[in-house]
């Protein structure tokens, strides 16, 4: 597949797995839709009892190579309806409390269906002067769906308990090439492991493809399918911070738009997160090298991604991550290049294609002699 018709499968990946609700605990609506996609490249597909989506592609059976890509999205739950019909809520996973006031949204009801609403908050003109100067929190905003009763906000299939997502579709921008919507993390790192999959040659490893659920509230799906699989070698796909803005210095970027995607080198804070071996990033980048794929490395001094928690399996995965650099990550709209999408497609097919089941071995240590 040409360069160019593979930006548009990863567009079109994209666009429909950010456009389908998948709050942390609630996966099963996206869960179908991957399977749809990569039933006909994988020689099995399973859904293990935590809801994991887990394609199994043989390989020359030397070894198993585990690829996790998180399938939920960060959202909001309803905790309370009031007499006006009003809904009440707490975050699912990690929200900013100042970008949520305004936003529109869409309600899963117990039916399957959708209700929009809108979050709402007290209007500025009728704050307190301490008031107008501070965040308003989450526990004093709410949704209105334009009911009038909790009765009506019950018929229309709104209960305590259900979920609420973003009402935003995906969009290119400028050019094309850099694209716009909801909950790229990380709907895009499931697009690199779909369209690497469709794309995939030979390899001497079974490759191991997990879509893992409730990655924002934990890493619990890593976990369990990781125990499971019993990987010889692990590697996360997921978003990194792009903050090549205006505001932020040079010399605390992260990544940049349109450089290629990410090798991480470490990530999380003291006590967690993932220092990824340097003879994986290392061999990621001769690959990448002896390809002309562009790529870039990446220290993200918070949060982390399932590789942290695959890397601390039964007796330890030697584990990696390749990173989608985006903006605005963990607000209601985001924006990534689809260059580097394109380009971490390639780095990872060329990776699983060309890695020495004798240098995976390697990875998990031995005696020392001498």
């Amino acid at each position: 597949m040409g360069s160019d018709e593979l930006k548009e499968s990863v567009y079109n990946t994209l666009k429909v797995l950010a456009e389908t609700p998948s709050p942390s605990g609630h996966e099963d609506r996206i869960r179908r839709i991957i399977y749809d996609m990569v039933k006909d490249y994988a020689d099995k597909v399973m859904v293990d009892s935590m809801g994991n989506l887990i394609a199994v592609r043989k390989g020359a059976g030397e070894g198993k190579v585990m690829i996790a890509a998180h399938m939920d999205e960060i959202a909001l739950m309803v905790k309370h309806i009031d007499k006006k019909g009003f809904l009440r809520i707490t975050p699912i996973g990690g929200w900013s409390d100042i970008i949520l006031p305004g936003q529109r949204v869409q309600v899963l009801t117990v039916d399957g269906g959708i209700v929009k609403g809108v979050i709402g908050s007290k209007p500025p003109h009728i704050m307190k002067p301490e008031e107008q100067k501070q965040v308003i929190p989450i526990k004093n905003l709410f949704v209105d769906i334009g009911v009038k009763s909790r009765e009506e906000a019950e018929k229309l299939g709104v209960r305590v308990g259900s979920v609420i997502v973003m009402d935003r579709d995906v969009s290119r921008l400028g050019s094309g090439d850099r694209v716009t919507g909801r909950a790229f993390d990380n709907k895009v790192g499931v697009t690199v492991m779909v369209e690497a999959l469709k794309n995939l040659g030979e390899t001497r490893l079974d490759v191991y493809a997990v879509a893992t659920v409730q990655e924002e509230v934990g890493l619990k799906g890593a976990r369990t399918s990781a125990y499971a699989i019993g990987p010889d070698l692990g590697i996360a796909l997921d978003t990194t911070i792009a903050s090549d803005i205006p505001g932020v210095g040079e010399d605390s970027w992260i990544t940049q738009l349109g450089k290629g995607p990410a090798i991480k080198v470490m990530d999380g804070r003291s006590g967690s997160g993932i220092i990824v071996d340097p003879r994986i990033r290392s061999k990621l980048a001769e690959i990448a090298d002896k390809h002309g794929i562009p790529y870039q490395y990446e220290v993200l001094t918070g949060g982390t991604t399932d590789a942290a928690i695959i890397q601390l399996t039964k007796a330890g995965v030697p584990t990696g991550a390749l990173s989608i650099p985006t903006r605005y990550i963990h607000s209601p709209i985001e924006l990534l290049d689809l260059n580097d999408v394109v380009n971490a497609v390639k780095l990872l097919d060329r990776f699983l294609e060309e890695i020495d089941p004798g240098w995976v071995k390697s990875l998990k240590g031995g005696v020392l002699k001498g």
